[in-house]
């Protein structure tokens, strides 16, 4: 832990300087920046115009100062609040990109059906932006995430299937399950298409039975045009979402004028897509993974390989992300992730991430789930390790509401050995 700041004048002077810095960077109604720290992307939007619906209501989230993890490191941590996207997370971003491209390139028309293999938070961004452009969506999810989550899902009209935890190499692994669905619902449609030209007409649902008396697949709509694989882990439209939106907005917000970025990475688009924007703006800029339990990217990152003690042979768990964080951690490489450009990284419990979650709603009101709760360990770690003086920023990715079963319930708490405890930061001691 940083030593804490000493008192007297100099607690009045830092005070000043970092009250007078959070309002600065916190202040989104930011005049337009010179040439050298203009966006790539070409769809920025004022956040002093109008929103015309809800995909143009994405992004540009606030940049905020957490006030108790700045004090105590004598650093600036700032959060990027990603939880106030309309769909609730940082994937909003994704999910936008991702489908606009999908359209453009043809790969996705209006009426489409957009599968994808996902923990949550895709997913509901997913389910929540494909209806704005006339698509469908359909989700598989492994069953050990939070049962919230499919229950949004659901909420916002897209089919869901719940699968069990399997390694990425097994055929039903959901991610794979999710790319198999996309290629169904195009069959369905060719073969729908076929039938429809031959009788010269719709061939309409009756009881469940088409007229010529086949089942209607109770997974795609009869006027289904096709599916796609929205595939965020080796889509780099991931990437561009961040590389494009989430990066520069940093930049803007803290005017250039920040140290270090650190974040976990599932997919890896945010950390590879923020990381990459951030060091072509200015190379001394930092950049850091935090890797929760049971992934292999700290290794990865800090030894050239993909291994951890839990992949040794003879104990590879049926789930090999075993950790309470849901949506990072992994044990492959994406191509996402290869576009990251790092300097290194950090370990983070689970039992550091319940207790940061605890902290931060008790000493800043910001109730947060697993990821930006191990985020923000990284932060502080990132703190302690480069000393007091310097910026930091980190992704703040979804709320606590979207993790009362499992992340926020004492009792599946109490059966993991993890109940809070700390009173303080004592536990990154």
């Amino acid at each position: 832990m940083a030593p804490a700041r000493t008192a007297g004048a100099a607690v009045v002077a830092t005070v000043f300087v970092s009250l007078a810095l959070s309002y600065f960077i916190c202040d989104r109604r930011t005049k337009s920046p010179s040439n050298n720290t203009q966006s790539p992307s070409s769809n920025k939007k004022s956040s002093n115009k109008k929103k015309k619906g809800l995909v143009d209501a994405i992004g540009n989230t606030p940049l905020i100062r957490i006030n108790s993890l700045s004090d105590a490191t004598g650093c600036e941590i700032l959060g990027k609040c990603e939880f106030l996207n309309p769909g609730g997370s940082v994937k909003d971003r994704v999910a936008v990109k991702i489908i606009e491209e999908a359209l453009s390139s043809g790969q996705l028309c209006p009426g489409g059906i957009v599968t994808e293999g996902s923990a949550g938070s895709t997913a509901i961004s997913l389910a929540t932006v494909a209806p704005a452009y006339g698509c469908k969506c359909h989700v598989v999810i492994p069953d050990d995430a939070a049962i919230e989550k499919s229950q949004i899902i659901e909420a916002l009209g897209a089919t869901v299937e719940r699968v069990r935890p399997v390694s990425i190499t097994h055929k039903d692994h959901f991610v794979n399950i999710a790319k198999r669905r996309a290629s169904e619902a195009n069959e369905f449609a060719s073969k729908h298409r076929r039938k429809s030209h031959l009788t010269g007409g719709n061939i309409e649902p009756v009881n469940g039975y088409r007229s010529d008396g086949e089942s209607q697949n109770s997974v795609f709509p009869i006027d289904c045009q096709g599916g796609f694989f929205a595939d965020q882990f080796e889509n780099l439209a991931n990437f561009r979402a961040h590389y494009e939106g989430t990066g520069p907005e940093i930049w803007e917000q803290t005017n250039g004028n920040l140290d270090a970025f650190v974040a976990a990475a599932g997919t890896g688009g945010t950390l590879a897509g923020v990381s990459s924007f951030l060091q072509e703006k200015n190379p001394n800029i930092k950049c850091f993974l935090v890797d929760p339990p049971g992934s292999g990217l700290f290794n990865k990152v800090t030894r050239g390989v993909m291994y951890t003690k839990q992949e040794a042979e003879g104990r590879r768990l049926k789930n090999p992300f075993d950790t309470i964080t849901e949506g990072i951690g992994i044990n492959r490489i994406t191509k996402n992730f290869m576009m990251a450009k790092l300097d290194g990284a950090f370990q983070g419990s689970d039992m550091e991430a319940v207790e940061m979650a605890r902290f931060l709603l008790k000493n800043d009101g910001l109730f947060l789930g697993s990821s930006s709760a191990m985020n923000c360990v990284g932060a502080v770690r990132l703190a302690q390790a480069i000393g007091p003086g310097h910026t930091i920023v980190t992704i703040l990715c979804d709320s606590g509401m979207r993790h009362l079963s499992k992340f926020y319930n004492p009792q599946y708490l109490s059966q993991l050995g993890l109940t809070p405890k700390a009173h303080g930061l004592e536990f990154l001691g």
